[in-house]
């Protein structure tokens, strides 16, 4: 590339540089989703009798991206506000020479704000098949984590520290409760990607003039302004919009709040990958790679940089996510000013951030080791003490003797000789409890952590039956 190449290729962006959502969002495949758009419609009008019939074929033989220069139309578009303008411009320059009355036919009752919300909305679609995929093979191997480690005790923290006692298992499941819903919402999101069509101010005037001139269907009709608009939604796979939201960018805002809500859930699962996999605790591992987690100073460390990427993808989406709806807020007229043009960048970094910590997380999921020798040595690290709040409710109750509370305030001394003088908990507690109010049996049972999950085995198996993931064919 010479000196003057401004393309950008992630350099500063490591969390989606080189994935498929890179690819699916780069400036050519804008230029073609633009190109896409316009070639529909002339289809659309020809098959309504509003062009000529051999237009498409004409168009469509000039609607590669490949054919046009995207850094001059980028600089062109300086012009105009939009890169449509100088776009159509060349497009129609191409088809003419293709076929004179072709040219006629591009962009007749459009806006620029109709092809580019509709170009993006159909990159959004072309996207979020790819997010979709990966966020289904992260789900499915977050569901096998939770399954093959139902019974795998460990503990809990709560404000990072020790709790109560739980399993893997159910960490893993509520990891998979977060990606879970989160991908609904994705999926929600890419199944109501609305085409905006409503011609220069959102009245579709020059749209409803030009049907009035179209051929009638089988029943004699003429198609109305709705009719084509509906047949364009159609054919670009997008959904048929109640009206023009050229001001109402909600449509805007509710998917870049699903591209925000699937970063949170995955770096929910990064932030504790790292904190697990710190070699002071050493409960996971993320999975080894050719040339992927060593320091450029210290030769012995194997950093855990899938996460450290997902998780700096979940940081960096919600400041866009404030640009649109900021933007969403400040939109005035019957065309925003400026407003609108600040989305652009705004949803292509969430596709490309979501789409990137959606690559990693299938990734990260799919190769996750955990070290159960670790889980358990944490676990007896906390001592009986993780049970403390069963103690509470069962022992407690015994060692009242007739003043309400004075079992709490017992324990809470054994607790406290426990840690101060380290002798064990369960022989000090043995000594407080009266004779013949619990047996050695009871007592043991009590202190078993494995004896107190609650319903961590029927949660996980509600998790993993709601969002069983999917394995890609």
């Amino acid at each position: 590339m010479g000196a003057t190449d401004s393309a950008d290729y992630g350099l500063l962006s490591p969390a989606w540089a080189g994935t498929r959502a890179a690819d699916l969002t780069g400036d050519r495949q804008l230029l073609q989703a633009l190109l896409d758009v316009e070639l529909e419609w002339v289809r659309v009008l020809a098959g309504a009798g509003l062009a000529d019939p051999e237009a498409p074929a004409a168009v469509a033989a000039v609607s590669d991206a490949s054919r046009y220069d995207a850094a001059s139309l980028a600089e062109r578009a300086q012009g105009g506000g939009n890169p449509v303008i100088p776009l159509l411009a060349d497009l129609r320059a191409q088809a003419r020479a293709q076929d004179p009355k072709a040219a006629a036919a591009i962009h007749r009752g459009a806006t620029s704000q109709d092809i580019m919300d509709t170009a993006l909305m159909l990159l959004a679609r072309r996207t979020l098949e790819a997010v979709l995929a990966d966020a289904g093979r992260a789900a499915a191997a977050l569901a096998e984590l939770a399954r093959r480690h139902a019974a795998t005790l460990c503990v809990a923290r709560t404000l990072t520290q020790h709790s109560l006692p739980s399993t893997f298992g159910l960490r893993a499941a509520q990891w998979l409760h977060g990606v879970g819903s989160a991908t609904q919402g994705l999926r929600t999101a890419a199944d109501n990607l609305q085409l905006q069509w409503g011609g220069a101010s959102g009245t579709l005037a020059a749209l409803t003039l030009a049907a009035g001139s179209a051929s009638s269907d089988g029943g004699g009709a003429r198609p109305t302004a709705f009719d084509l608009t509906a047949r364009l939604a159609d054919g670009l796979g997008l959904v048929g919009p109640l009206a023009p939201w050229q001001t109402n960018r909600l449509p805007v805002t509710a998917l870049g709040a699903a591209l925000q809500d699937f970063t949170a859930a995955a770096g929910k699962v990064a932030n504790d990958v790292l904190l697990l996999s710190r070699p002071e605790i050493g409960e996971v591992s993320e999975p080894r790679a050719a040339g992927r987690g060593g320091s450029s100073a210290m030769p012995q460390k194997q950093n855990p940089v899938l996460s450290v990427l997902i998780r700096s993808a979940a940081l960096a989406a919600p400041g866009y996510g404030m640009q649109l709806n900021a933007a969403a807020a400040a939109a005035d007229d019957e065309r925003p000013s400026g407003s609108w043009h600040v989305e652009w960048q705004a949803l292509r970094s969430l596709l490309r951030l979501a789409g990137g910590a959606a690559e990693k997380l299938a990734e990260l999921a799919e190769g996750l080791q955990v070290h159960t020798d670790a889980l358990a040595r944490n676990l007896d690290a906390a001592g009986p003490l993780v049970v403390s709040e069963k103690i509470m409710a069962v022992v407690a109750p015994l060692l009242d003797d007739g003043v309400p509370g004075r079992g709490k305030e017992i324990i809470t001394e054994t607790v406290a000789r426990s840690l101060s003088s380290g002798k064990s908990f369960e022989e000090l507690l043995r000594r407080a409890v009266p004779a013949g109010a619990l047996s050695d049996a009871e007592l043991k049972s009590v202190l078993d952590p494995a004896e107190y999950l609650g319903e961590a085995t029927a949660l996980i198996e509600r998790i993993t039956a709601a969002y069983p993931g999917k394995t890609p064919a």
